[in-house]
């Protein structure tokens, strides 16, 4: 085995030499095992010399020896002076049936000093012996020998157990080599197959990217088939509608294009099914819709803000594709929009006419006699109640500055007690009604399809003509018994305002309405306006002749002192006191009106007239010297009631009457 550590060949387990320049040649204090007299080479020495390698063993490493290699065993023959006979020598090893045999002479134990072997046989540290043959100096004794072979021994079985370890080794090695070639040709394998797997991909890109405009246009899935057909109408139904839409348009651009695809007329027809499903289930919706409108005491514009203007496509998908049944579904709308308004403004109309209202007819008039003033309220309000001043104006403006609040409700309206004037239940009755015009007017331009002005018009004339009519037969039942000037009045502002109201909400079909509600008020402010001048008239004409009132004042002025007015006293008259609240009360009502096409000038002009022939002809009972006096103690007074009224038309009237009291004063 000592022998081995010099020899380039390699071990059984194929593991590479030791490189001879990691160490010398210098002899170390160990003895190999086959140094014994008689050991055999077949021992260790020849399983690690040996350069034969297992059967079936693909290792490809092999060492061979360097061209300037020295087979050990020749140096050794030469070291120990014992060459090998050439015959027992194939290709410089030895063969196994060659034996050794330690020479007499050589010593057990040599001493190389650190030298190496070269350097050692040129040294010369022998001494000659009597015998004439060398002697080592120092000589290895046989107890030394016998203390150290269990060493060596131990050494040779770690040897032979490395060297079983490294067969294991090398099987292991040629295991993984087969493994890995199979797992090689695995590989080749699936690189083969994940090739063909990519030209198949790619075909399928290709081919994909050719038809998928075309499947995506003409296939509809199967969950918009089933939500359009079993599922509920909500927001989902709508989409899935307006998938199907989609697809439908898509195959009729198709079918007018230059391309045929034949799978479309298979498609087509489920669609066209797919498609009458949608209008005859939109049909069913709407008319359970239209149904909920006629039940009792149902809020219609909760119905069409959640219900008809959440689902208007609908409404737009059956024009396209049934436009008759679509009209059909208009027309029964505007049948039970129609009775809706109507039957429910009815029931206003009744509500507010059990409203008590200040009755003011010809008692009333300014020249009447108010010495015998009856009960102006109706029957069932008692005399005791709160007083009122019909040619007053009072708080009664209040209610142009809260025309912007809503209605009172029906509810609220028959719980009222108080008695108002005619304007209180015109203003709730036409504020409703308005309200619900304008609403119905914006619903129908929204739900609708863009359409003509025109159209849009007539079917909300249709819906709200019969509530119209009601409204105009409510109005002139207030206005028709009454004459009330300043209440009709203050319904011509109100009527304007809602005028403005219905071009800011942006409603020109209502317009007709509010023209023909002018055209009632407009006539009847008239007429009572010439019955405040006839009444004024008749009392000019009912004043004494001045001789006539002469004896008249002699002789009521024995009996009494106190007449209400006495031909000596200069004190403004009555009637001038209510003819200048009255007429205060018209000209703050007219105070932005800027239209001279108004017959409120013209009225209250006829009205001043009549009144200065009263104070002209009533100037003449007093006193010469008063006359003038009296005279312009009432047009002073007028002054002072209309002070501030703002207006065109009340400057012009103070005006008017700083004139002519100015006239009189400088007679």
């Amino acid at each position: 085995m000592w022998l081995d550590r010099f020899s380039g060949n390699n071990t059984p387990s194929g593991s590479p030499p030791p490189s001879q320049n990691n160490r010398s040649y210098s002899p170390a204090p160990r003895r190999p095992s086959h140094l014994a007299p008689r050991v055999k080479s077949n021992a260790s020495t020849t399983s690690l010399n040996s350069t034969k390698v297992p059967p079936g063993s693909t290792l490809k490493q092999q060492i061979t020896p360097p061209p300037d290699f020295v087979d050990p065993l020749k140096v050794l023959a030469a070291v120990v002076g014992n060459p090998l006979p050439e015959e027992k020598l194939e290709n410089g090893i030895a063969q196994d049936d060659v034996e050794f045999k330690r020479p007499t002479h050589l010593v057990a134990d040599i001493e190389f000093n650190g030298l190496s072997l070269k350097d050692f046989t040129k040294a010369d540290f022998r001494d000659k012996g009597e015998n004439g043959v060398n002697s080592v100096t120092t000589v290895q004794t046989v107890e030394e020998y016998e203390k150290e072979k269990d060493k060596f021994e131990d050494l040779h079985r770690s040897i032979l157990a490395c060297d079983n370890v490294l067969r294991s080794v090398e099987v292991s090695l040629t295991s993984f080599q087969m493994d890995l070639g199979a797992v090689s040709a695995e590989i080749e394998t699936l690189q083969a197959r994940s090739a063909a797997l990519n030209t198949k991909l790619e075909n399928r890109k290709i081919v994909e990217k050719l038809l998928r405009p075309v499947i995506e246009d003409i296939c509809i899935a199967p969950a918009v088939v089933k939500i359009i057909s079993e599922g509920p109408i909500d927001i989902d139904w709508i989409k899935a509608l307006d998938e199907l839409e989609k697809r439908t348009k898509a195959i009729e651009n198709r079918i007018n294009g230059s391309e045929t695809i034949r799978a479309i007329s298979d498609v087509k027809p489920l669609l066209d099914d797919l498609t009458s499903k949608a209008v005859e289930r939109i049909r069913d919706f709407f008319v359970s819709q239209i149904k909920g409108l006629r039940s009792p005491n149902i809020n219609a514009q909760i119905i069409q803000q959640r219900t008809f203007l959440s689902y208007k496509d609908l409404y737009t998908f059956l024009v396209r594709h049934h436009s008759q049944l679509a009209e059909e579904i208009v027309q029964a709308y505007i049948n039970t929009m129609r009775w809706y308004y109507l039957s429910n403004f009815t029931r206003y109309r009744q509500a507010l006419e059990k409203i008590l209202l200040y009755t003011v007819d010809k008692q009333d008039a300014l020249g009447a006699d108010q010495t015998s003033q009856k009960n102006n309220l109706l029957p069932s309000v008692k005399a005791s109640q709160i007083s009122h001043d019909p040619l007053s104006i009072g708080r009664r403006m209040d209610i142009l500055r809260r025309a912007n609040q809503s209605a009172l409700t029906s509810y609220l309206v028959e719980e009222d007690k108080q008695a108002h004037y005619i304007e209180a239940p015109f203003f709730h009755f036409n504020l409703a009604l308005i309200d619900n015009a304008t609403f119905e007017y914006s619903f129908l331009t929204a739900f609708f399809p863009p359409s003509p002005i025109s159209t849009l018009s007539r079917k909300f004339t249709t819906i709200f003509a019969p509530t119209f009519a009601l409204g105009h037969a409510f109005t002139k039942s207030l206005i028709d018994v009454s004459n009330d000037c300043l209440g009709i009045l203050l319904c011509v502002r109100l009527n304007q305002h809602f005028a403005f109201e219905l071009q800011r909400r942006k409603t020109p079909a209502a317009d007709p309405y509010i023209n023909g509600t002018t055209m009632l008020l407009w006539p009847r402010f008239q007429l009572a306006m010439d019955m405040h001048a006839d009444s004024v008239r008749r009392a000019t004409a009912a004043l004494p002749s001045p001789s006539t009132s002469r004896a008249l004042a002699l002789a009521t002025s024995a009996t009494s002192n106190n007449s209400s007015f006495s031909q000596q006293s200069s004190a403004p008259h009555v009637l001038t006191q209510r003819f200048g609240h009255f007429l205060q009360g018209i000209l703050v009502l007219s105070a932005e009106a800027g239209d001279d096409s108004e017959p409120v000038g013209r009225s209250v002009e006829r009205l001043r007239a009549e009144v200065e022939g009263f104070l002209t002809k009533a100037a003449r009972a007093v006193a010469a010297g008063r006359r003038e006096r009296f005279l312009a103690n009432n047009y002073s007074l007028l002054l002072t009631i209309l002070g501030d009224t703002p207006g065109r038309l009340a400057g012009e009237m103070r005006v008017y009457f700083e004139g002519i009291r100015e006239g009189v004063a400088g007679e």
